[in-house]
């Protein structure tokens, strides 16, 4: 009778594992080591994030315009001419349309010059990139901000608290913004708290699509945390005598960033379009600062005979919006993969 095979100890089981060569024949374990190695959650949402072409492709143009706005007067500099500058040697005197074919666009003049008064579409197009961008980002900045701390107080003290809350998004959901908008714009002064002209314009914008942005923020906010109060980490820190204020900073905020992540993302699309709006209708910055929207709104007199005029800043929102969307939607489905597409 054969006597039985030696066992390997615990310490040589561990040897083995650890980084001790392989006996002949036996497999290869390092793949499998790799394979069960530890991945936080936002280590693996970035994972899933790479694998989105198009979200890649909607950062990357994001990241580009951002760079656009920041480094606007060097561009300018460099492939354009001053946006306030009048070129009317590039007007025709009779019919106050550019010379040359679609719309002056040259080597000097890269998209061509507006109507009229022949400044730069080029320059104008880069600076506006600015207003967009600024007014977008911090409004949205704002609303996220005010939406989470409302939302987050909302959800977890709930009771009247909760419905008073409730109460003031239901308002708020309801009350036309753009109307109140053009009112509060026109009645502006030139000069308020040390801003003056198109800076008094734009904090106004800022307030106001942030403040009529916040309840949808907060809507969402709220449902989270009525979910996540009752979560047993939550029961725990309560057991151990943790006071509301730590609760709510320590243990409910950390797992909403998630979804204020993904709707900030897709709410600043629509900061744009809303900031294009006002501008079109002239609730927007003062002229002669460039807007997108402002471009818009003076190309509907002249895009009979110059429709290049109308199309470029058409096609400037167009694709920052959608760059934007396309981000917004691959952040969604990485930090919620079970409501992929």
């Amino acid at each position: 009778m054969t006597a039985p095979l030696h066992e390997a100890s615990a310490g040589e089981a561990t040897a083995t594992v650890d980084g001790a060569p392989d006996a002949p024949g036996t497999p290869d374990n390092s793949g499998a080591s790799k394979a069960i190695e530890g991945r936080s959650p936002w280590k693996i949402a970035w994972t899933r994030l790479k694998r989105d072409k198009l979200a890649l492709a909607g950062a990357f143009v994001v990241v580009f315009l951002i760079l656009v706005a920041i480094f606007a007067p060097v561009i300018v500099g460099l492939l354009g001419h001053p946006p306030d500058e009048f070129h009317e040697d590039q007007i025709d005197p009779l019919f106050g349309t550019p010379i040359g074919s679609w719309g002056g666009v040259s080597s000097d003049f890269l998209f061509g010059v507006e109507p009229v008064n022949g400044r730069d579409v080029f320059s104008r197009i880069v600076y506006g990139a600015r207003i967009s961008l600024l007014v977008a980002f911090l409004a949205a900045v704002f609303a996220v901000f005010l939406g989470t701390v409302l939302g987050v107080i909302a959800g977890y003290f709930g009771g009247w608290v909760d419905a008073a809350l409730s109460r003031v998004m239901d308002v708020m959901l309801a009350f036309p913004q753009l109307l109140f908008t053009i009112a509060l714009v026109s009645v502006l002064p030139n000069e308020f708290l040390g801003l003056d002209g198109s800076g008094v314009r734009i904090a106004a914008l800022v307030l106001v699509i942030g403040f009529f942005g916040w309840p949808y923020v907060g809507r969402i906010v709220r449902g989270q945390t009525l979910s996540l109060r009752n979560r047993e980490y939550v029961e725990a820190a309560q057991s151990l005598g943790a006071g509301r204020f730590y609760i709510l900073r320590r243990e409910l905020l950390p797992n909403l960033l998630a979804p204020i992540m993904v709707y900030a993302t897709l709410m600043i699309p629509t900061n744009i379009l809303t900031e294009a709006a006002l501008s079109f209708l002239g609730a927007g910055v003062k002229p002669p600062t460039a807007s997108w929207g402002q471009m818009l709104s003076t190309a509907i007199t002249t895009y009979e005979s110059d429709p290049l005029f109308m199309v470029i800043p058409g096609l400037a929102i167009f694709i920052t919006v959608l760059a934007f969307n396309l981000f917004g939607d691959g952040v969604r489905d990485a930090l919620d993969p079970k409501g992929s597409r």
